[in-house]
């Protein structure tokens, strides 16, 4: 088995040939979904997608990585190396359960070190129903002129501003109004978009042809930036349906385990959202019982992911700096959602190889 520091890249390109060499050695075909865009060095930009096991499986898991592209760097690690884990793979085999990987869910972002798709789109919020009005977030508008001044770095009035709101209404009401998403700044940040994206469109094409027949699916989508450095949060990842709590907390979250953590009960890092993109399996995939977590990999303090999120949203606007300052805020962002060290990486793998054996054992109980 291959050192779990191996399986991480220092780029989309690189990330991408090493998945594509990862199944052709494990002996699986690779369906590619081409993006209608470039990467950031010219380069090919794809969702990739492989499946281990039968197309027939009546047991399902989907592993997904780069929901918020910049997050790709520590997602598609853990899908390189599980393509090689003989351990997962067999028990995964004597099981009945195919294995679904999604790689890139948003290449684009992948590649430019961006969260958002090229729509400036977080697809973590674009599972809406657009047929119907969209919901407003009234708060995050008080807040978006602060959030994006006009120059950057912020003066010293934006900083005593940003820090009165965090004092009077707290930094998990910060954090809530920030990331819950909205759809009312195309320019924003979390903005969950108008319309369908690219990646949503063709997510949902991968879903019909890979998991309709399927009975059971469990979906491990992969994150990082928020909870503790290297520390994977399971936060449940379905409708706030208690039968599907109960069966996730067996398999992921029992005495023993690592705590599984939900939105809909305030338990979790992450705020509730909306928008959602496992959302997508209620509506394509319905006559299948669906049991899914989001994996969600610490690196910084929430303050400081924010402000890279500030930073990076800033450039995109204006692309006219200096040369040196994009290199800076693009370092910035990518130390907020992927930790560069080799302790940091085998607790990443650990803690995936944990939750994958758990979501093959438990769709097969």
């Amino acid at each position: 088995m291959m050192n779990p520091t191996q399986a991480f890249s220092n780029s989309y390109a690189q990330a991408r040939t090493r998945f594509l060499d990862a199944a052709s050695q494990a002996g699986l075909a690779v369906v590619t979904h081409a993006h209608p865009e470039k990467g950031r060095d010219g380069e090919d930009l794809a969702m990739d997608v492989v499946l281990d096991g039968s197309p027939d499986a009546e047991n399902l898991l989907i592993v997904s990585s780069a929901c918020h592209g910049v997050e790709g760097y520590c997602g598609s690690g853990v899908q390189v190396f599980s393509l090689q884990d003989e351990v997962l793979r067999e028990t995964a085999r004597a099981s009945g359960c195919a294995v679904l990987y999604v790689h890139a869910l948003n290449p684009y972002g992948f590649s430019h070190v961006r969260r958002t798709t090229h729509e400036n789109v977080d697809l973590n919020r674009n599972f809406q129903d657009f047929s119907q009005a969209l919901s407003v977030n009234t708060e995050y508008a008080d807040l978006h002129d602060l959030l994006l001044p006009e120059h950057w770095p912020p003066d010293e009035d934006n900083n005593l501003a940003i820090a009165a709101y965090v004092k009077n209404h707290g930094i998990n009401a910060f954090q809530s109004a920030v990331t819950r998403g909205q759809q009312s700044f195309p320019d924003g940040l979390f903005f969950g978009g108008t319309e369908p994206t690219w990646s949503n469109r063709t997510l949902r094409q991968v879903l019909r042809e890979h998991a309709g027949r399927a009975h059971r699916i469990a979906w491990i989508d992969l994150h990082t930036g928020l909870g503790p450095s290297g520390v994977g949060e399971r936060i449940f990842a379905c409708k706030d349906d208690a039968e599907a709590f109960v069966r996730a907390k067996r398999w992921w979250g029992g005495e023993g385990k690592t705590p599984l953590t939900s939105i809909y009960d305030g338990s979790s890092t992450s705020a509730f959202l909306t928008g959602l993109m496992w959302m997508a399996i209620y509506q394509e995939c319905p006559k299948a019982q669906y049991t899914g977590i989001a994996m969600e990999y610490g690196t910084l303090p929430i303050e400081q992911m924010i402000q890279a999120l500030r930073a990076e949203h800033w450039l995109n606007k204006h692309p006219q700096g200096p040369a040196e300052f994009a290199v800076a805020i693009k370092q910035q962002m990518m130390d907020a959602f992927y930790v560069n060290t080799d302790e940091w990486k085998r607790q990443i793998i650990s803690q995936a190889q944990e939750s994958l054996i758990q979501a093959v054992k438990g769709l097969s109980s």
